[in-house]
């Protein structure tokens, strides 16, 4: 009489395993992921304050604006020379729209900054590192629940969808890990204040070809304007990427951060052509406000800048969404929440 076999141990059989369990951690494919991200993302700011984020980072850059600009200009006059700085501001004001002003205050920025003393410029350090703080409360309140926007479980043993940085990574940040989290975001931007002058010239420098470019017909403007686009596309891009990798609650890669950072600039850099077209129009921008020109200036220049962060921030939650649709219904392990 056969003996019959004993179930092994823990109670069940190979073939009691339901069949989608082997395939349930399969990363979607790249299509797939192309095809839920506008849903998700969708999701994922509805959850969200989106307008008052905005708006709040807009206040940090008000903050930090002028004192970073100055650096830039300061260091870049010291590094290149003066002269040859005030000789592509000059290139700049014939690049630039006359009809609101913009060139002429584009010039007198450029000499302004250079005149600056460098007690001035260490001191400015402070205010400009602000917009490093900014970043971190904006990209926190986007990214919280990323996981949840995008369907995403825990692994099996988790409690949650993005798994806690381990001790070991703490302790690889160095000095950064024992900073505040606030002074911790200041710090994260000073990178990008270093590179800033070398940024600020890459801009000045074509503006020389992008004047003559403009005063060559309705040719030359449409191949201006396209060599402008693609110049401030990787101008932005480059420390939107390095912001994304730095600031964002999640810990992303740097092919993510890469990614989403130059995506996202491809949109920055068009809506900053519009402010170029916008300062084309001969219209009294200090109408509404009494006919004061500063008081207008200062208004549509924090509303464009209100709506490039808006920009940013939805490229961030797809980004976001994106590396959370690419690992997968049971999440992964590849990215830690970053503390905020």
């Amino acid at each position: 009489m056969p003996v019959p076999s004993r179930p092994p141990a823990g109670g069940s059989t190979p073939s009691s395993r339901p069949p989608a369990a082997a395939g349930q951690d399969a990363s979607p494919s790249r299509g797939d992921v192309a095809r839920r991200l506008p849903a998700a993302t969708r999701r994922l700011l509805a959850r969200r304050e989106l307008p008052l984020t905005a708006a709040g980072l807009t206040f940090y850059l008000a903050l930090a604006a002028v004192p970073s600009v100055l650096i830039a200009l300061r260091v870049l006059g010291w590094t290149v020379g003066e002269d040859r700085v005030l000789a592509l501001g000059e290139s700049m004001r014939a690049a630039l729209p006359s009809a609101m002003g913009a060139d002429v205050l584009a010039e007198r920025v450029v000499a302004y900054g250079l005149s600056v003393s460098w007690p001035v410029v260490l001191f400015s350090l402070l205010p400009a590192s602000l917009y490093g703080e900014g970043l971190r409360r904006a990209y926190a309140a986007l990214g919280d629940g990323a996981g949840e926007a995008t369907g995403a479980r825990p692994a099996h043993g988790t409690s949650a969808p993005l798994p806690a940085a381990d001790d070991g990574a703490t302790r690889r940040r160095g000095l950064l890990a024992r900073l505040g989290p606030g002074w911790r975001a200041r710090a994260t931007l000073l990178p990008v204040l270093a590179v800033a002058p070398l940024l600020l010239l890459v801009v000045l420098g074509v503006t020389p070809l992008l004047a003559d470019l403009f005063a060559r017909g309705v040719g030359g403007t449409a191949l201006g304007v396209y060599l402008a686009l693609n110049v401030v596309w990787v101008v932005v891009s480059l420390p939107l990427s390095w912001t994304f990798r730095t600031s964002a609650p999640q810990e992303l890669s740097w092919r993510a951060s890469l990614v989403g950072g130059f995506c996202t600039g491809a949109f920055v850099a068009g809506f900053i052509q519009g402010i170029v077209l916008f300062v084309a129009l001969p219209v009294d921008i200090g109408a509404p406000f009494g006919g004061s020109a500063a008081v207008g200036g200062v208004v549509a220049a924090l509303l464009w800048c209100w709506l490039l962060h808006v920009v940013v921030l939805v490229g961030l939650a797809a980004t976001l969404t994106a590396v959370g649709l690419r690992r997968g219904p049971r999440g992964g392990t590849d990215a830690g929440a970053r503390p905020v």
